[in-house]
């Protein structure tokens, strides 16, 4: 655990929680961290492009039920370290973080919950370290498995993937989404939302975690990682309790592999949002605040 001198005050002041630095698997990560500290732990994990602040709408109901709420920005985002070698965004490397911060509170075990790449992680942490996850919270991202056969078979989830093609490009993805104050990341995730998901002032906070130094960079490296290694699980079926929270408008990935993913579990259960998008949390923060409460109580 981080000493006293590597916590500051958390850096959005209408979100409750401590900004608490903690040394994981060789690196350094910045997380928020609010409720009981002997409360049952819950560990949020973001995807892409957000940072810890993609879950504030959670963090406080999920604290006031009494639940030790930690929230990491994952490594490459915001605040968090950004190594240089592609090796370092494999996905097991990402899994790993997760374990050690686990190891680094002081918890055998912990509730994990993630969306979209933060639930990618989620679901390898579940499949390769089973006995350190009591309950697995996932948020509109398929099983890997489930995952890596539709990319096979169905034509129509290539095309909506198309992006994972292009952030391969060699700088070109850092260049062009930095443009204009980051204006394509803006609109794609207005245009991929309900209307009104995002304010202003969100998207102010966004553009401060984007333009750390080194962040968009250390973002994109997750997928060209992953393109690299294409990993496979070791093992495909989910041994701890499973909530899977999906949006049905989601614009990036089709809702038919929710139910897929499901199957992969020994214990999965699917909540179907039919009027939300990829940005459920965002969306419907008092549904999903609900369903992961009662879940994780279960």
């Amino acid at each position: 655990m981080a000493s006293d001198t590597d916590t500051e005050t958390a850096p959005v002041t209408d979100v409750p929680g401590e900004s608490t630095y903690v040394e994981t698997n060789g690196i350094r990560l910045h997380t928020v961290q609010a409720g009981p500290e002997d409360g049952p732990l819950v560990v949020l994990l973001h995807g892409f492009p957000e940072f810890w602040y993609g879950w504030h709408d959670q963090i406080r109901p999920l604290a006031n039920a009494g639940f030790r709420v930690v929230v990491p920005d994952q490594r490459g985002y915001n605040l968090s370290d950004k190594p240089d070698d592609l090796s370092a965004y494999d996905i097991d490397e990402l899994a790993a973080d997760v374990v050690g911060l686990l190891d680094a509170l002081g918890r055998d075990t912990a509730a994990v919950v993630g969306h979209d790449w933060g639930a990618a992680v989620a679901w390898w942490v579940a499949l390769h370290y089973p006995d350190r996850v009591d309950h697995l919270g996932i948020i509109n991202v398929p099983h890997p498995t489930v995952f890596r056969r539709t990319l096979k078979r169905s034509v129509s989830q290539k095309l909506r993937s198309w992006y994972m093609g292009f952030f391969q490009v060699p700088q070109v993805p850092e260049r062009l989404s930095k443009a204009g104050d980051f204006r394509l990341l803006v609109r794609t995730m207005r245009q991929s939302s309900e209307p009104g998901t995002f304010s202003r002032s969100d998207f102010e906070r966004y553009r401060q975690a984007w333009g750390q130094p080194g962040a968009f960079t250390g973002m994109v490296n997750w997928y060209r990682a992953v393109a690299r290694s294409r990993p496979n699980p070791e093992n495909g079926h989910v041994k701890p309790p499973t909530l899977v929270i999906w949006g049905a408008k989601d614009q990036f990935l089709k809702k038919s592999m929710a139910r897929e993913s499901v199957d992969m579990c020994e214990h999965g259960r699917l909540v179907m949002l039919d009027d939300a998008t990829h940005w459920v949390q965002h969306e419907h923060p008092v549904r999903v605040s609900q369903l992961l409460k009662e879940f994780l109580a279960e």
